[in-house]
């Protein structure tokens, strides 16, 4: 189980808070924000991209295969009809063979926050008292 609280006191500036940890979130200065910290669709592509990456060194590991460094760019679009659009690329810095890279690639279409992503989730809101 995940969770999270944030607190908003100056303009856009937000602070997300989860067990010891705290994160600064901002809209950029193009919108009206200071840009203090990740705007929150950046935060969306740091959790994808910190899942991928985690789960292929779990992978790597059981599989006993030397991945190297692994990074994960991602970008997010938003097209004009507000169809919407990641694109996730990942590179490893140990050279592996086609076979590995074609089952790494299959291993990112399932990480959890892939599968969340992609399957949707209810989302329910309330006001506190």
């Amino acid at each position: 189980m995940a969770h999270a609280t944030v607190i908003c006191e100056h303009k856009y500036v937000a602070q997300a808070i989860s067990g010891h940890h705290r994160l600064i979130c901002d809209e950029p200065v193009a919108n009206g924000g200071s840009d203090a910290g990740p705007a929150p669709y950046d935060l969306l592509l740091a959790s994808l991209g910190a899942c991928s990456a985690i789960t292929l060194r779990m992978y790597g590991i059981r599989k006993g295969w030397d991945l190297g460094k692994i990074t994960v760019g991602l970008r997010y679009t938003r097209e004009e009809d507000g169809a919407e659009h990641i694109d996730r690329r990942v590179s490893f810095s140990k050279q592996l063979d086609d076979a590995q890279k074609n089952r790494l690639l299959e291993i990112m279409g399932k990480t959890p926050v892939t599968r969340t992503l992609l399957k949707g989730i209810a989302i329910a809101s309330s006001l506190a008292d």
